[in-house]
């Protein structure tokens, strides 16, 4: 069993370019990938792979039963209470996989996210579906959530199609990939890992292939005007013209080179060269690379000049009746430190208390886990304030990382992957002594997520980043904080 994608093109209503043109892929039964930058795309094409949208051309074959589990998890599944209410061997089995406890389903508005998302993606596995698509289904959860849904995920035996920037589920479950590179599609085998190797030695040899047909192209035309103007030469050296009518030896020298055909070799070769260069200039033209930065955003920062940024005495953080331990706690100009913890242990509310405590003369840069509609029109106010250098540099930052520069200048339309990056590019141009990310990788695309861990792991100044992603995690942090929850309360303990 397979499911078929061929030509598929698509535009949505009022847009002047396609979102996908011309894409076709092939889908056997496993996981199956899909990767590229924010925007591209990707979940327009699940959509169409799910039938929920129809292409403006092309063809979706078979017609296979299709479950589609969306990004947003506060929409209610459909067959909500049909799970709810069965208690079939099959129902039971989906609620064991995912954990899920009797009563939340009756619930579901005041679940948290992750637990929302779990029963989402057991309600798509008790449909029983011939074709599973996941769009960003780890997406706002922690560790421990993290490693239910992959478990879940990989017991599935139809056809998986996954759309999702965590590196370690990508590597862990599909088999294949199907890579956006700019309006070029293609599937390679393997995970996020093994697949974006691959794009980068493609693209390296398609570079080199190009460099060498340039090269060839500018000897042949160097080649090209020697011949031309060795041509002209031995045409003005056949010439009679200016000779005198007494000068019997040259004129017969000129008439026997004119009879043999000696004297238009250099000639014929000159109009051979035209023809070779044509041809490499024709193999040239076909050695295209996109244009695609290498996913680094460049050094930024400084190290502040003070023994410390962060000093939080030993208290008690509160907000309502929730609360945590924190004990007495430091972060130094150039700490790198990394806070862990499950969902709804209060992560956000250490960071709120860390950012109250550090002194005027540091200067922080903050990106929060939600953003909203305030912090989008602030973003691109921000931008549209400053003057043309400055708008450059934010905008070369945002280049880097393979998103849209034309439409952040807009302000339409904005991806919450290309918000975010618009935010960390605004933030990185100022240099800042402390850079604090509360779950930064939130709707960015797995190449923006490369580029922000080594930008991080160089970073000179202070850090400090809330995480899921073990990746991420283990690359940066030097100094690791987490809060642990006994019964009804949470305490931060430095490791």
């Amino acid at each position: 069993m397979q499911l078929n994608l061929n030509h598929i093109s698509y535009s949505y209503p009022g847009t002047a370019s396609p979102a996908i043109d011309d894409v076709s892929a092939t889908f056997p039964t496993g996981w199956t990938g899909i990767i590229g930058d924010n925007g591209c795309g990707k979940s327009t094409l699940a959509r169409i792979a799910a039938h929920i949208n129809a292409p403006d051309s092309g063809t979706v074959s078979p017609n296979l039963f299709s479950s589609y589990c969306q990004q947003d998890s506060s929409q209610e599944p459909d067959n909500l209470f049909d799970l709810a209410s069965d208690w079939s061997k099959e129902a039971q089995r989906a609620r064991a996989l995912l954990h899920i406890e009797d009563d939340w389903f009756w619930r579901y508005d005041t679940l948290s996210g992750g637990q929302q998302k779990r029963i989402q993606i057991a309600c798509a596995l008790y449909a029983q579906p011939d074709v599973l698509i996941m769009d960003e289904p780890t997406n706002d959860l922690d560790a421990v959530t993290r490693d239910i849904v992959k478990e879940a995920l990989a017991t599935f035996s139809g056809i998986g199609i996954l759309i999702s920037h965590d590196r370690d589920l990508l590597d862990s479950l599909v088999g294949q990939s199907l890579m956006c590179e700019g309006a070029r599609w293609t599937m390679r085998p393997g995970g996020y890992s093994k697949a974006s190797d691959q794009a980068a030695s493609e693209r390296a040899s398609a570079i080199r292939d190009r460099e060498q047909a340039s090269r060839e192209v500018k000897r042949l035309k160097a080649e090209a005007q020697r011949r031309s103007e060795e041509a002209a030469r031995q045409k003005g050296k056949r010439s009679k013209r200016g000779l005198s009518k007494r000068d019997s030896d040259t004129r017969e020298k000129i008439g026997r080179a004119i009879v043999s055909g000696k004297d238009g070799v250099a000639g014929k070769l000159s109009s051979n060269m035209g023809g070779r260069l044509a041809k490499a200039e024709a193999k040239l033209s076909k050695k295209t690379v996109s244009k695609r930065y290498d996913h680094r955003i460049g050094e930024f920062g400084i190290a502040a000049r003070s023994s410390c940024v962060v000093h939080l005495e030993a208290s008690l953080l509160s907000a309502g009746e929730f609360s945590i331990d924190v004990p007495e706690l430091w972060i130094s100009p150039t700490d790198h430190v990394v806070l862990t913890g499950a969902n709804g242990t209060g992560k956000s509310l250490v960071v709120r208390s860390v950012i109250k405590s550090v002194p005027d003369n540091v200067k922080v840069a903050y990106i929060p886990q939600e953003v909203g509609s305030e912090e989008r029109e602030r973003a691109l106010r921000y931008l549209s304030d400053q003057d043309q250098e400055m708008k450059g540099r934010i905008l070369s930052i945002v280049a880097r990382l393979n998103s849209d520069t034309d439409k952040l200048l807009d302000g339409n339309d904005l991806s919450p992957g290309e918000l975010r990056k618009l935010m960390l590019a605004e933030q990185l141009v100022m240099d800042p002594n402390f850079l604090v990310l509360d779950e930064p990788t939130n709707h960015l695309d797995v190449g923006s997520i490369d580029a922000l861990q080594t930008m991080l792991v160089n970073f000179p100044g202070a850090i400090l980043l809330v995480t899921h992603d073990r990746r991420l995690e283990d690359a940066v942090a030097q100094i690791r904080w987490h809060i642990e929850q006994d019964e009804n309360d949470f305490e931060l303990k430095p490791e």
